[in-house]
């Protein structure tokens, strides 16, 4: 049921935005325009999620550093919830807190076991400026936390703590997308 591409989408895949980049530790601008170029952005966040193999992206891990986001995310029910949110806020977070494996297309091959609320609503707009309200539980609920925490500056090993976290962050350095060529090893406030 993942990774399904849109009918109709002609968006083009972009740079992913990795661990170490300054830009996924700020956080993003509201957006105030909401035309054609809003809607070129979110295929573009389509098209970059779908070829990564992800269920949620952020604007600024595509090196945009607007208020956007895009999902493709069963729950734990499987059922399939698709769609974006412009200048999202996260207005309720609650239920038991659940720790479970999270990744992230910005740390790509390394998961941590991340305490997440089971449940979980936002609330932003559309593309066209229309109110928008969307409900999460399980896996859903900890997609919409984490894109949430993205355009806030934050990335899944902030919250980590202890061990789990020297471990997640020992493996991000030796991890072969931070050895590139040109490309610093991941530096984490």
């Amino acid at each position: 049921m993942r990774n399904r591409p849109i009918p109709g989408s002609s968006g083009r895949v972009r740079t992913m935005t990795l661990l170490g980049d300054p830009l996924l530790h700020r956080a993003c601008d509201e957006v105030t325009d909401f035309g054609p170029a809003l809607a070129e952005l979110v295929e573009d966040m389509f098209a970059t999620m779908y070829a990564a193999r992800g269920v949620g992206l952020a604007a600024n891990q595509i090196g945009v550093p607007l208020r956007v986001f895009v999902y493709d995310c069963p729950d734990d029910d499987d059922v399939r919830h698709l769609g974006h949110v412009v200048n999202p806020e996260l207005v309720e977070a609650d239920g038991v807190t659940v720790r479970g494996p999270e990744g992230c297309l910005s740390l790509p091959g390394l998961e941590a076991g991340t305490e997440r609320f089971d449940h979980a609503v936002v609330e932003g707009l559309t593309l066209t400026g229309e109110p928008v309200r969307i409900a999460g539980t399980g896996w859903f609920a900890r997609c919409l936390q984490h894109e949430c925490d993205h355009l806030g500056g934050r990335v899944y090993t902030d919250r980590l703590t202890g061990l789990r976290r020297t471990r997640a962050l020992r493996a991000a350095r030796r991890a072969p997308w931070a050895r590139r060529e040109g490309r610093s090893t991941p530096q984490v406030p």
